[in-house]
Formats: structure tokens, C-alpha cells, sequence
């Protein structure tokens, strides 16, 4: 039996690089772009075509809707870590369904929808910390539901600044938030923007927050939510 050839050192030591999901989303390539944006600019606009998938790496988003009479809605703030614009992977949503606005300067890692499903079908780790993040994202608006079916405007609020400072997400046990108007929170949690003024000033007065031009959440805010 003849020796078994031996493959030259320089092909021997060729192997594809492991795909790591973290370098997808940090990096440019085929399909993948940087995007950037500054506070109050449109990423997108309800009603316009859906082919793009975008991955915050920095800054802060609003999304809102518009009704065929004209109320708009603010129904999610996102931030570094989440995907946007994620519901162009179904097959029958061709357009946009929602507005997207920077609330502060936003960079984004800008995903074509065939360069989105390639990865998904052929990249088991990315396909997994995608369906996590869907998950998460399905369970917090189903929390989002029971919260204004059955909490009060002053829970909702407490609950949504919470989720603003991204509590539960870090190790420090504050955060400061960029600028966000009472209006807007009202919206979030559908109340006035008198109650939530209300609200705040009571939250501030009992030291849970420090609103000084801008938001500063303190972990104790959770006894808010807790309570009965």
C-alpha cells in the first residue's frame, strides 16, 4: 500500500475562520453596511419598501406608527444590541409598518434581507442569537399587554422608564437616559402628559429619579412596579 501523501505545510494550515455572530454584527462585507444617523432624522418611514435589517450598535431609536387618521403612537425605544426593521424577513411584508427616528446619534450595521437570510439558513450561532432575541422581544410586548390591561398609569410609567435605562442589563445601578419628552412617555404608556408629569415629579420628590434635562433612573424605582 502506497504512503499516504502529505498536503504541502501551506495548504495543510488552511482552515475556515469559526463564524462568530458578535464580528457579523461589528463589521462590514457583503450584503453589510454602516450606517449613520443623527438625532431626529427618519431611519425609515412607515409605507416605504422593506429590505433592509438594521443592527444598532450605538445611539437610541424610536419607533412609531401612524393611523389612516393621522394620531401617531410611539410603540418601542430601542437601543444598542437590538435588531430594527426585522419584520421584513416574512414574506408578506413588502413595506414598512412602522416609523424609525434616532433619538440620539445612531450607528448601525445595515443588513440586506438576502445577506440576512443566508446567514440565518447557513449560520447556526447567528440563527440562534437572532430566534433569542425575537423571543425576547415577543415576550415584552406580550408583557407590554398585560401592563396596560391591568396596571396603573403610574406602574406603566415606572415600568417603562425602567425599561429606558435598559434595567437589569448592566451592573451599575443607574443610568442616565437621553433627553426623551413627556409627551413621548405619555405615548408609551397611554396616559396624558399631565399624569406623567404628575408621576415624575413624585418619582423625583421620593428620589427615584433625577430629571434635570436629562433622566437619571435609580434601581430603587422597581419598588414602584413591585408594589400592590
Amino acid at each position: 500500500m502506497p504512503p499516504l501523501r502529505r498536503l504541502p505545510t501551506r495548504q495543510r494550515r488552511f482552515q475556515p475562520k469559526p463564524f462568530d455572530p458578535k464580528t457579523f454584527l461589528a463589521s462590514v462585507g457583503i450584503g453589510r453596511t454602516v450606517h449613520t444617523c443623527p438625532p431626529k432624522r427618519a431611519i425609515f418611514s412607515q409605507g416605504e419598501r422593506a429590505d433592509t435589517v438594521l443592527y444598532i450598535q450605538e445611539g437610541r431609536v424610536k419607533l412609531t406608527v401612524l393611523s389612516k387618521h393621522g394620531k401617531e403612537a410611539t410603540i418601542g425605544l430601542l437601543g444598542p444590541g437590538d435588531f430594527l426593521g426585522e419584520g421584513c424577513l416574512a414574506l408578506e411584508q413588502p413595506i414598512r409598518l412602522a416609523t424609525a427616528t434616532a433619538i440620539t446619534d445612531c450607528s448601525m450595521l445595515k443588513i440586506t434581507k438576502k445577506e440576512m437570510l443566508r446567514a440565518l439558513h447557513e449560520q447556526h450561532e447567528f440563527s440562534d442569537l437572532f430566534v433569542a432575541y425575537l423571543v425576547e422581544r415577543h415576550n415584552h410586548t406580550q408583557a407590554d399587554l398585560v401592563d396596560q390591561l391591568f396596571n396603573s398609569s403610574e406602574k406603566r410609567l415606572a415600568r417603562a422608564l425602567l425599561i429606558l435605562s435598559r434595567f437589569g442589563k448592566d451592573d451599575r445601578p443607574e443610568i442616565v437616559i437621553p433627553q426623551i419628552s413627556q409627551e413621548t412617555l405619555a405615548e408609551m404608556v397611554g396616559t396624558t402628559r399631565s399624569r406623567v408629569n404628575f408621576f415624575m415629579n413624585k418619582f423625583r420628590k421620593l428620589g427615584f429619579i433625577k430629571y434635570n434635562g436629562e433622566l437619571q433612573v435609580n434601581s430603587s424605582l422597581l419598588s414602584v412596579v413591585l408594589h400592590d
